[in-house]
């Protein structure tokens, strides 16, 4: 079951990634509105290969559905870590 689940997200956030919305969303829509949207200052990790939700492809579609994989499986890979190391027996469950 969860093997379905893993391969179900995967394919959602590959398939449906690349479509997107491209319109601001609602921190750049209320910094528009309000007028300071032009004192907004670049993120350090803005030259980042997954800035903006874009993996560096040429197609936007293309680009947005493997970014959205990449995110899956990195999201996946922590999980995997954090339980694994949450389910390890501590020094004091030994002596016991």
């Amino acid at each position: 079951m969860l093997f379905v689940g893993a391969v179900l997200s995967v394919l959602v956030a590959g398939l449906l990634s690349g479509w997107a919305s491209t319109s601001p969303d609602g921190l750049q829509q209320v910094a528009q509105t309000l007028g300071f949207a032009d004192s907004e200052r670049q993120s350090a990790t803005a030259t980042s290969p997954l800035a903006g939700y874009a993996a560096p492809l040429g197609s936007g579609r293309l680009s947005g559905g493997l970014a959205g994989v990449l995110g899956v499986v990195v999201v996946g890979l922590v999980m995997v870590v954090l339980l694994a190391w949450m389910r390890r027996p501590r020094a004091s469950d030994e002596a016991r």
